[in-house]
């Protein structure tokens, strides 16, 4: 039988360099106008010199600890989402692991792009729900920042760097704060894509490992949003007997501002009602769900049923319904 999930705790960690339109508009040929009416973006945060993915995880990881007063021999199991990892291996769960000292616990990457903290809490939810582990830390962590082309202005303005997670926790209580999920995917490679890696093409001594910077086709991912993101969510909330009425919050994934009063007004949900930290931090991938979690919860008390709804490369999309 399932066992209630708590959630511990909520931290969100932006780093110290804060980078405007016009700092942009500096390097490439963009403006603030330009972007601010395109993506709504005012702002977003780099990782610089030697500040790479683990670092933003751990201080985040930290945080979380604090905040839920435990020590990090507590921690079971330890997820981070990320596209734009430290290396390909060691995975930086494991390199955020050690930092932390989380002694007893086992730790993994996923890589699900912008659904990436939705598919990783899901993950969690499995094992702290088995008869094995207890208690688990997923982050969210991305340095986009180091995968840019910076003579693309179509997707750099949009990103930033940041990192977000929480702990969650069985509980013999009778109500769950975790309610129900909604995973899915369907493959498209040519969208969205990050990090590609052709493979050698003769047994040459100058052969050496490259990677393409991140691309993005914005036409198609606005289809995607609008059309197969929107009846997601409306069916995912069909499915358990819930319409929008019923939601008191809803944190999309933090693609940009138009995408996300488009989707808004498709599926007839009041701004009021829809996380928007995308305007001050950018794009984060990843990191936009839990980190509008986290300040929404800085701001106050945050009562009755949450809509986390994350979609990007994959095509992947994903739900969790979440009640506090």
């Amino acid at each position: 039988m399932s066992k209630a999930i708590k959630i511990l705790s909520v931290a969100s960690y932006l780093p110290q360099t804060k980078v405007t339109n016009d700092d942009l508009s500096k390097i490439m040929d963009t403006s603030d106008e330009w972007i601010v009416s395109h993506t709504g973006i005012k702002n977003r945060y780099y990782a610089m010199n030697d500040e790479n993915t683990s670092d933003l995880a751990t201080f985040v990881g930290a945080k979380l600890l604090e905040k839920a007063n435990l020590d990090a021999s507590d921690i079971d199991l330890l997820i981070v989402s990320t596209i734009s990892p430290d290396a390909l291996t060691p995975s930086t769960a494991a390199i955020v692991e050690k930092k932390l000292g989380l002694t007893n616990a086992f730790a993994y990457d996923i890589s699900a792009a912008c659904a990436g903290f939705i598919y990783a809490l899901s993950t969690a939810e499995k094992f702290v729900n088995s008869d094995q582990y207890h208690r688990a830390m997923v982050i969210s962590a991305e340095v986009n920042s180091k995968m840019m082309d910076f003579t693309d202005r179509t997707s750099t303005v949009f990103f930033g760097d940041g990192a977000a997670g929480v702990i969650i926790e069985k509980s013999d209580d009778k109500k769950s704060q975790y309610l129900a999920e909604k995973l899915e995917t369907s493959g498209d490679e040519e969208v969205i894509h990050s990090g590609r890696m052709a493979p050698i093409q003769a047994i040459e001594a100058s052969n050496y490992p490259q990677m393409d910077a991140f691309f993005q086709q914005g036409r198609q991912v606005a289809e995607f949003v609008d059309t197969k993101v929107a009846n997601h969510m409306k069916k995912f909330l069909a499915d358990n007997d819930l319409n929008f009425d019923d939601i008191e919050y809803v944190i999309p994934h933090q693609a940009n501002l138009r995408v996300i009063e488009k989707l808004a007004a498709k599926l007839g949900v009041s701004m009021d009602k829809v996380a928007k930290t995308v305007v001050d931090s950018g794009n984060i991938s990843s990191v936009g769900i839990p980190l509008a979690l986290d300040k929404r919860l800085e701001e106050g008390s945050l009562e009755g049923k949450v809509l986390l709804t994350g979609f990007g490369a994959g095509l992947a999309i994903g739900s969790i319904l979440l009640e506090f």
